[in-house]
């Protein structure tokens, strides 16, 4: 998990994700599935990939009752993906029930798939933290809180911006993982997201692990860009 490049598969179905990954051959790769392919393909999208050997982070950000939380992680745990996600506005309950049901599902002698909580998207400006959320600290704060939340119930990590994990490391440690979408590189565009940063600045700030999704899917090279924002992620010079 630790200094992993996740590529976000935001496809909208299994043909076009295969299509995607005919240029990388045989290299492991860390792949993000998100909702909507998830909601298209079902679990078999995770056996296709686990076939391929790739490991698995799948999105799906549950937010619910947490006995509902736990539940559909028992289910998730035995898909054999290696990381998963609750929202942290769920409360501490919500989060400790999701570990429970991760425990629960995870066949035996498997590692369980590591759990990460979302503070705050990163589409989320502090405009709307304050004005939409009506919470009365700054958006810094709010993720912050969010993250000792999640540490306190057990999580592994959360999903950040880059702009809040050294904060993060700074309270909780290194160890408790930070894993940061919004990565572009310098030539790349904002696009929907609003606390970005570039592959350097990340490595800079000692995140765990980095999702990239539209530099890499839309790019005219999807290999070519990969490997440049690696490189750049590792600190490689070529």
């Amino acid at each position: 998990m630790k200094d992993s490049l996740i590529i976000a598969l935001d496809f909208p179905d299994k043909g076009q994700v295969l299509d995607f990954l005919v240029p990388f051959g045989t290299e492991q790769l860390f792949v993000k599935v998100g909702m909507e392919l998830f909601y298209s393909e079902g679990p078999s999208i995770i056996e296709e990939l686990k076939k391929q050997n790739h490991k698995i982070f799948l999105d799906l950000k549950l937010h619910d009752i947490p006995n509902t939380v736990k539940s559909a992680m028992k289910v998730l745990a035995g898909l054999g993906c290696d990381l998963v996600n609750v929202h942290a506005a769920g409360g501490s309950e919500m989060m400790a029930a999701a570990l429970e049901g991760l425990d629960a599902g995870t066949p035996s002698g498997l590692k369980r798939p590591e759990c990460i909580a979302v503070t705050q998207l990163t589409s989320t400006s502090a405009v709307q933290v304050n004005e939409e959320q009506l919470i009365g600290v700054s958006l810094q704060e709010s993720v912050l809180n969010y993250a000792e939340l999640a540490k306190k119930a057990g999580l592994d990590g959360v999903v950040c911006s880059p702009h809040e994990a050294g904060m993060i490391h700074g309270r909780l440690g290194t160890k408790f993982l930070t894993v940061t979408p919004g990565i572009r590189p310098v030539e790349s565009g904002q696009q929907d997201q609003k606390r970005t940063a570039t592959p350097g600045f990340a490595r800079e700030q000692g995140i765990s692990a980095i999702v990239v999704g539209r530099p890499i899917t839309l790019a005219v090279d999807p290999l070519e860009s990969y490997l440049k924002i690696k490189n750049d992620w590792k600190g490689v010079r070529i």
